[in-house]
């Protein structure tokens, strides 16, 4: 007889595995990073297709499933914001005037949510990353393909630039 390890203690056998354990979290980052539904939800696709082709790549000793997959996704996001930011520079050099208005996930105060805008995207990733999925320094370091130092400085700046605006409001 075998006792078999929980998921959350041995690193997943397969990348379906791995992206059943993760779901939610690649996908409410994504969210987080887009605050949009849609292309979280394409990213979110896109994150795993990668994972799927890259996954012989995937070494349990350099961090968790959960870490890499996340990586994958800041990766998938960057690229999908520059991207983005290519095809804006397109259409107003055509003179297109057109504004999207971002939102914020469901559920924030209106103060809180003003504040949050008013944030550069890395502060707001640093936050997504340490509070909001509640990763460890470590791992959130290697995400962002930063220190462990960098991280905690700029989640300190990030919560007290946030604190600053919510006070303000």
């Amino acid at each position: 007889m075998t006792l078999e390890q929980p998921l959350a203690t041995r690193p997943p056998s397969s990348v379906a595995e791995a992206a059943e354990a993760h779901l939610d979290d690649v996908f409410g980052y994504l969210l987080y990073l887009t605050r949009d539904r849609e292309t979280a939800e394409d990213l979110s696709s896109s994150t795993f297709e990668k994972a799927l082709r890259l996954w012989d790549r995937f070494d349990p000793r350099r961090g968790s499933a959960r870490t890499w997959l996340l990586g994958i996704a800041r990766t998938t996001a960057l690229d999908w914001f520059r991207a983005e930011s290519r095809r804006r520079r397109r259409e107003e050099a055509a003179a297109l005037d057109e504004r999207v208005e971002e939102t914020f996930a469901e559920g924030l105060s209106p103060e809180l949510e003003a504040a949050l805008a008013e944030l550069s995207a890395g502060e707001r990733e640093v936050l997504a990353l340490r509070i909001v999925l509640e990763l460890d320094g470590e791992a959130t370091a290697r995400v962002l393909g930063i220190s462990p130092t960098a991280v905690s400085t700029r989640l300190s700046r990030a919560l007290k630039r946030l604190e600053e605006r919510v006070n303000q409001g």
